[in-house]
């Protein structure tokens, strides 16, 4: 068995202790519905104090309504709508994060934006400078921003998410699968340069197709009780976050078997 697979297999298999993950600081972007949603009740049951980022405030309090009733730490909530969210915000929010917080363990891009199912000539240039602002622009600039805390931990993670269209490309797919390929480049570019400089792992996930608002409306015709929910999904993500992944550093993983 190759290495890269028994990665695989050890994420897949994963089970976190209880308190896995206590005291570790952890933000998920895209955390106030689906795997984001998923993934950050999952890590506070495990002891993280999780940084809800999304565009919905009121999806975000119910996150965190949700996370205190199920005993979690308390976590902290931060509205920022990645399609308009400038460089100077991304400072301003690290700030803010420094001054209540001396380090951050764990940073998830989760968030993505689909746009259209299309063909490439005739995709709407709005559309598509949309997708690249959420998927690749908002991420480089959000990971620029809150590098220096991760730098301040012992043992942090930076998990981009990716997708089967961003590992082999599909016809139709336009600017998502563009950007995907980005996260992909990204998250290679920044494993090496971050490696044997930091404590930083970098890697990727694909977390498949999963009963989500994205994948209906990319799959309309499809029965969505025919696929798992976020929630069925979480062990790899707490693998990848935690302190069992370490060491593992610029591998792309999948969420589900093949």
């Amino acid at each position: 068995m190759s290495e890269a697979q028994a990665i695989q297999d050890a994420a897949l298999q994963y089970q976190c202790p209880p308190q896995g993950l206590l005291d570790r600081i952890i933000l998920v972007t895209g955390a106030g519905d689906g795997i984001g949603r998923a993934v950050s009740l999952a890590l506070a049951d495990h002891g993280a104090t999780v940084i809800l980022l999304g565009r919905t405030q009121n999806k975000l309090e119910a996150v965190y309504d949700e996370i205190k009733k199920r005993g979690g730490p308390e976590p902290a909530l931060a509205p920022v709508n990645l399609e308009v969210a400038t460089p100077a915000d991304y400072a301003e929010l690290a700030g803010l994060f420094e001054g209540e917080f001396d380090r951050l363990d764990g940073l998830l891009h989760n968030a993505s934006m689909l746009g259209e199912i299309t063909p490439l000539d005739h995709y709407p240039t709005g559309t598509w400078n949309s997708v690249m602002q959420v998927n690749v622009n908002a991420q480089l600039q959000l990971t620029q921003a809150l590098l220096p805390l991760l730098r301040q931990s012992e043992d942090a993670s930076l998990l981009f998410t990716s997708s089967g269209v961003g590992r082999q490309a599909r016809a139709f797919w336009g600017a998502y699968a563009v950007s995907k390929f980005a996260n992909e480049g990204m998250m290679q570019i920044f494993a090496q340069e971050l490696d044997k400089t930091s404590s930083i792992r970098v890697n990727s996930i694909n977390p498949g197709a999963t009963r989500t608002r994205m994948r209906a409306a990319a799959y309309p015709g499809e029965d969505p009780q025919s696929l798992p929910a976020p929630a069925d999904l979480v062990a790899p993500y707490l693998y990848l976050l935690g302190p069992a992944s370490q060491g593992v550093n610029g591998q792309a993983l999948d969420a589900q078997r093949k």
